[in-house]
């Protein structure tokens, strides 16, 4: 399941869409619950994204 996680296709995938819902979720979900959900998916994507650039340097197999 980790090297599932950690490929560079699944980390994309993780980034944009919860980059995606993060920007969208207060526009669509009222109140706390909204900024919650943001605040939740933005903490998701910006780990993706430290993930790959975390994983730039090393050769994938």
């Amino acid at each position: 399941m980790k090297s599932l996680l950690s490929s560079k296709p699944v980390l994309w995938f993780l980034f944009l869409f919860n980059l995606v819902v993060a920007a969208v979720a207060p526009l669509v979900v009222d109140g706390a619950q909204g900024i919650a959900t943001a605040v939740g998916m933005g903490v998701v994507s910006l780990g993706a994204g430290v993930g790959l650039l975390r994983g730039s340097g090393k050769a994938t197999v």
